[in-house]
């Protein structure tokens, strides 16, 4: 166990000095040859900011990789990271059409599913469904995949959100990992977290640089792998024992981008919008138009994050349909309060 503790703490530390190096060189580079974000009509924030500050998440990782893991395990996990970073890279350069970056996502899914073998083979009693059929879990897994990296990539919309809220997922999937004994999950989260902590320094209000889709995207590749992991392996410590509630936790630990974005699909599908078309309807937007500010809106968010999580525990204790709907109900309910104070705020001043 000692030694298992020295290299996720090494791997944590790697991954810190790594990125807090590289960043201020990209800040650097971004700005000479104005590789920026330009604040517009859907922007939240105002002025030139420089981008791909996901570069220095990619050699973090890719570093604590090679150094820390088995090296027959990082041959397809590496790759799959490769081909996202390059998405990324390419659509902040170009900007990318949604099919071709769901094409690129894909290709990155499949060798995660195929080649390292990573799926979600139950549903562990959700809706009353065990064991999947081998078609319906390569569906799925690809599905869960979108959903968590698209999200993470929605949720990017203000100075230090995205940052923060991928640092406490990654915090808890490495953590409960540790404690699991799956070593190179933890490595492999904790790596992320050091990248992370060093980019919130720059990223955090006032933002000094981005982390544009190339690190949107990667955060969410990495937190998906973490998830469908816990996903299959459920919560299995010397001191508490969950096999079948592995889903429940892995939705705990990604509540804010999951529900988030199902609460905007399903607002736009009522509404008889397109439900992938880009908008100001995610939560950060209401905290800001409430008058929040980015500092504040990221702040209530991450505390949010945090009572999700520990709420999580309470409910551990139930049958897991149970526990899913009464904490959806929980995040739905809360997620829909600031858009109702502002709503009402606007009527009381007409």
């Amino acid at each position: 166990m000692i030694n298992t503790s020295y290299n996720i703490i090494l791997a944590l530390i790697t991954s810190f000095a790594i990125s807090y190096f590289i960043i201020p060189k990209l800040i650097s580079f971004a700005s000479r040859y104005r590789l920026s974000d330009v604040a517009g009509r859907r922007s939240a924030h105002k002025g030139s900011v420089p981008i791909f500050g996901g570069v220095a998440f990619f050699f973090s990782i890719i570093a604590c990789l090679i150094l820390y893991f088995d090296f027959s395990n990082i041959i397809f996990l590496s790759c799959a990271i490769v081909i996202v970073f390059f998405v990324g890279m390419l659509d902040d350069l170009l900007g990318l059409s949604p099919i071709k970056k769901l094409l690129g996502q894909l290709i990155s899914i499949s060798i995660i599913i195929f080649l390292a073998n990573l799926k979600i083979s139950s549903f562990y009693g959700v809706w009353g469904i065990y064991e999947l059929p081998e078609f319906i879990s390569v569906l799925f897994t690809a599905f869960v995949f979108i959903v968590i990296i698209n999200g993470m990539n929605l949720i990017d919309g203000i100075d230090g959100l995205a940052t923060g809220i991928g640092s406490i997922s990654a915090f808890c999937f490495g953590l409960l990992a540790f404690y699991m004994k799956q070593v190179e999950i933890s490595i492999l989260a904790f790596s992320l977290l050091g990248s992370l902590l060093a980019f919130l320094k720059y990223n955090f209000h006032p933002a000094k640089i981005f982390m544009g889709d190339t690190g949107s995207l990667l955060i969410g590749l990495v937190l998906s792998i973490l998830a469908v992991n816990l996903i299959n392996s459920g919560i299995k410590t010397d001191f508490i024992i969950f096999p079948n509630k592995g889903p429940f936790i892995a939705i705990s630990f990604l509540s804010l981008p999951l529900f988030d974005s199902l609460r905007i699909f399903i607002s736009r599908l009522f509404r008889g919008k397109h439900p992938l078309h880009p908008g100001k309807g995610h939560i950060h937007h209401a905290l800001l138009r409430l008058g929040f500010g980015h500092k504040k809106t990221s702040i209530i968010l991450y505390v949010y994050s945090l009572l999700l999580i520990i709420l999580t525990y309470f409910l551990l204790p139930l049958n897991i349909n149970l526990a899913i709907l009464f904490f959806a109900i929980v995040n739905f309910c809360c997620l829909y309060l600031p858009f109702h104070f502002y709503n009402t705020h606007n009527k009381t001043k007409e």
